[in-house]
């Protein structure tokens, strides 16, 4: 069943708005279908006959801080504009609830595909769905990481957007201090503690590395955030879902990425954290190499940003667990639940 569109959009006063912001939507009737929608945003495609958009504003019922996420990801949005970083180029962003009946804004309609995630991993588009192509695919996500690396923040006015200075240090009390809030948030979840948890906190705590670059750090990266074009060689048309960017260290982006990788210390050995198939992607010191060799930057302490990514993300899909829980686990939920494990065991290897 379709959503009333018109209970997100109030029509007339997004045509006044597009007039005066978005002219190079067009200036024809306004087309609105629905794109998704859930407990964190409600995305619709515009048409004017012009250059497709799309609108992204709070769900009726928003999350906490939701006007504040949305503020931030608009303004790095913009900030990116002048950048060769791919990404959806924003038209404007309306605080003004007065407008459509919520904060919102608009950002171009990138024309391209993305792995779609489901139990087993991911899936590709039929001419995307060989070893060559996947080989392609793991570089051009590294390429366009590098090209966001090269990007000085503070140039671009973001100089403001994060805490840089202690990124680091604060990351295990923050990603334990929500992973221990579960309980409250989801009272039929009852609490676990991976194998290995505590050692691996301990050992991020006491292994911060000395040497440390700052810039912009999306915070979720991987394929299924990533737009490509349908062309071959594979090439990223746009980085997408940019709600927990901030500035720090963007080897914790990296490192998000390859910890899915094949290291080639332990060939033949799939990581069991894997959310895809890596048989068929570069192994982390080939990627390594090609980061390295385009941002200039110091890999030699980029084992402690592999055990950290993996030590937040099993912090982070415990929610998954804790959110399913009273219900059976099966599906998804079951290979989160097991996902989380995995991660914290494969972090924990790293320490020993």
């Amino acid at each position: 069943m379709t959503p009333d569109i018109d209970r997100f959009v109030d029509r007339a006063g997004l045509v006044r708005w597009i007039d005066a912001h978005a002219p190079e939507i067009g200036s024809g009737p306004l087309a609105i279908d629905f794109l998704h929608g859930g407990t964190s945003n409600i995305i619709l495609a515009l048409d004017r006959g012009g250059r497709p958009a799309v609108l992204r504003r709070a769900p009726l019922v928003p999350p906490p801080n939701s006007e504040r996420a949305m503020a931030r990801e608009a303004r790095l949005l913009a900030a990116l504009n002048d950048t060769s970083v791919p990404h959806p180029h924003l038209h404007g962003y309306c605080a003004d609830v007065a407008v459509i009946g919520a904060p919102f804004y608009v950002m171009e309609r990138v024309d391209g595909w993305a792995p779609a995630l489901n139990g087993r991993g991911c899936s590709y588009p039929d001419a995307f769905d060989n070893a060559e192509a996947r080989n392609e695919l793991g570089f051009a996500v590294v390429d366009a990481l590098a090209t966001l690396a090269r990007v000085d923040h503070a140039a671009i006015g973001l100089d403001d957007f994060g805490r840089p200075g202690d990124f680091l240090a604060r990351q295990v009390d923050r990603w334990l201090g929500q992973f221990r809030d579960y309980p409250t948030r989801y009272p039929d979840y009852v609490p676990r503690t991976p194998p290995g948890m505590d050692e691996v906190a301990a050992w991020l705590r006491a292994n911060l590395p000395e040497s440390r670059t700052i810039g912009i750090v999306h915070g979720d990266y991987g394929p299924p955030n990533i737009l490509f074009k349908h062309e071959r060689p594979v090439e990223v048309a746009a980085i997408i879902d940019w709600e927990l960017a901030t500035i720090g260290d963007p080897l914790l982006d990296l490192a998000l990425f390859l910890c899915n990788l094949r290291d080639e210390a332990a060939p033949g050995t799939i990581p069991r954290a894997a959310y895809f198939d890596p048989t068929d992607f570069p192994t982390r010191q080939q990627l390594l190499a090609r980061y390295g060799a385009l941002t200039g930057r110091d890999l030699s302490h980029f084992p402690y940003y592999l055990v950290l990514a993996q030590f937040r993300m099993a912090c982070i899909l415990e929610y998954k667990v804790a959110a399913a829980s009273g219900r059976p686990v099966e599906g998804t939920q079951a290979m989160f639940a097991d996902m989380v494990l995995n991660l914290m065991q494969q972090a924990h290897a790293l320490t020993v």
